[in-house]
């Protein structure tokens, strides 16, 4: 549907880039919202559960079993996978669930956000002044953007089930720029556009 509606307007720059992960601070500066992007590299996984613990971590002056600097999180939890498959379904879920405890973590280092929706305008200040971007991945294709994970690796809270924190190893995985560390957003860009007057 964000394709779909990029595609429509020649106000918004849709262009396909293949992105290396962890992400650069270079690329990142060349992104803009409405980009289509193709991510190869690793990423991790992290829901509401594992955010509140990571938040509560770090509030109480604790470490994190992994450096968040530079990271991407995509907003998943992977089902268990099927014999002879790597992982399950993965879609994304609501990115604002994770919006109370987004502010801290860009306070840490945290670079790219994947998900599906709106992020609130907290999370967007806070990423432009940290320098990050929220990307979409497309909600109801969980199967379909499975095929992208090459290899999955548990990281931390493995009391959390499927909503622990796992490594994903994936190639050209599917999403489009949202929020640029421009000020652009793609719901609000898209919507103007094809606003009737």
């Amino acid at each position: 549907m964000l394709v779909l509606a990029a595609q429509g307007s020649n106000t918004l720059n849709m262009k396909t880039r293949c992105i290396a992960l962890p992400i650069s601070d270079k690329d990142i500066k060349s992104l803009k919202c409405g980009d289509s992007v193709l991510l190869t590299g690793s990423m991790l996984t992290a829901r509401d559960t594992s955010h509140k613990k990571m938040t509560e971590a770090l509030a109480a002056g604790e470490y994190l079993p992994f450096d968040l600097n530079g990271q991407t999180i995509y907003y998943t939890g992977p089902t268990p996978a099927r014999p002879g498959h790597i992982a399950g379904s993965a879609g994304p879920t609501t990115s604002s669930r994770m919006d109370k405890y987004t502010p801290l973590l860009l306070e840490h280092g945290l670079k790219c956000m994947i998900g599906k929706g709106r992020r609130s305008a907290e999370v967007k200040k806070k990423m432009l002044k940290s320098g990050a971007v929220y990307m979409a991945a497309i909600g109801g294709a969980g199967a379909l953007l499975s095929r992208s994970i090459k290899k999955i690796e548990l990281i931390s809270y493995p009391e959390l089930g499927a909503e622990a924190i796992y490594r994903l190893e994936v190639r050209d995985f599917p999403a489009v720029v949202i929020n640029d560390i421009y000020g652009g957003d793609l719901y609000d860009s898209g919507q103007a556009a094809h606003r009737r007057v």
